[in-house]
């Protein structure tokens, strides 16, 4: 099928087809889910409208790319560069802990695993694709500049050619060599926090016992049992808040004062930046049963969690997951644990 025979059901198909791994890469880009739908939503427009133009010197996927990049880099030029709390601030002691927002636009932003990972039933590929959106490396390509940014993707994630980018780009190997190497000796500066987390695709027998044993700790609010789950130096983070804590004292201490009203949550799996998370729901005392309350995300290594990262503007996170707003049942009557 040639693009002067295309029909409008063809063409939305072949453009569909791409939808997925497209939002993988802009979200790499942007560092916000939202703005990664709409990039493509925008590169899906711009290649409708433009598709007899196109003349099939390059795939259809280059072309997508292509139109994608581009817009990224558009939305980019205002230098936005979104932002872990750790990335803003330093961490906060337990007694000077205070529940400070920032705009949505700071943040960098969770996404659903099915929004942004092809399925592919290579197992190397499928691991390169989820560390490649997990927080850290996520916060680490938002220090880079754009084009570096995109060249880093392409090449290293992606697998693509250098040959290919430069012709991507409208420019020289060389130049994308440059790129390429500028952008590893950024990256290779920084450690960010959360970088050496080791979690298994499938999850290994131990790393499963582990989140069970997470489940339990949690929705029982024993701090005792959270405390042998977290490592020592294990970091909590709050956005839309720029509070963050590292320490199980300090956690777990926050957890019983500013956190108490979370005693009693459930906790549903979920699967997000290629880590292991879960929807968290508190007890609705007015209503009954369970309300939104955030989607957390868990870094895990050497069998403990050394991440505990927690996105509470529910109102966006759970239809973005195909979360419910509520959940029936009657919470229990929680013992804090010590």
């Amino acid at each position: 099928m040639t693009n002067g025979t295309a029909t409008p059901t063809d063409l939305d198909a072949r453009l569909e087809a791409h939808r997925v791994e497209l939002t993988g890469y802009c979200y790499r880009m942007l560092g916000s889910s939202f703005e990664a739908e709409d990039a493509v939503q925008d590169t899906m427009v711009r290649a409708w409208r433009s598709y007899d133009r196109f003349e099939g010197r390059s795939s259809l996927r280059s072309w997508l790319y292509r139109i994608a990049t581009n817009v990224c880099l558009d939305m980019l030029t205002a230098g936005n560069k979104r932002a872990r709390p750790m990335d803003l601030t330093e961490p906060s002691p337990l007694a000077r802990a205070a529940l400070s927002p920032r705009p949505d636009h700071t943040w960098l932003e969770p996404v659903p695993d099915a929004r942004v990972l092809p399925t592919t039933q290579d197992p190397a590929e499928a691991a390169v694709a989820k560390e490649s959106v997990r927080l850290a490396f996520m916060a680490a390509l938002q220090k880079l500049p754009p084009k570096q940014r995109a060249v880093l993707i392409l090449r290293e994630v992606l697998a693509w050619r250098a040959s290919e980018v430069a012709e991507l780009l409208g420019t020289s190997v060389a130049s994308v060599n440059s790129a390429l190497q500028r952008a590893r000796a950024t990256l290779a500066e920084q450690r960010e926090p959360g970088a050496e987390a080791a979690v298994s695709d499938p999850l290994d027998e131990e790393q499963q016992k582990l989140l069970e044993r997470y489940v339990a700790a949690f929705e029982g609010y024993d701090m005792t049992a959270l405390t042998a789950l977290l490592h020592e130096d294990a970091v909590m983070t709050m956005p839309p808040f720029d509070l963050w804590l590292t320490g199980t004292d300090d956690i777990t201490g926050f957890m019983t004062t500013l956190g108490a009203p979370c005693a009693g949550s459930r906790l549903v799996p979920v699967q997000v930046n290629g880590l292991p998370g879960f929807a968290q729901y508190k007890p609705d005392p007015e209503t009954g049963g369970f309300t939104p309350w955030a989607v957390q995300v868990l870094e895990i290594s050497d069998g403990r969690i050394t991440g505990f990262h927690c996105f509470l503007d529910t109102q966006r996170w759970f239809p973005l997951f195909g979360l419910p707003l509520h959940l029936e049942g009657e919470p229990d009557q929680v013992q804090q644990g010590a």
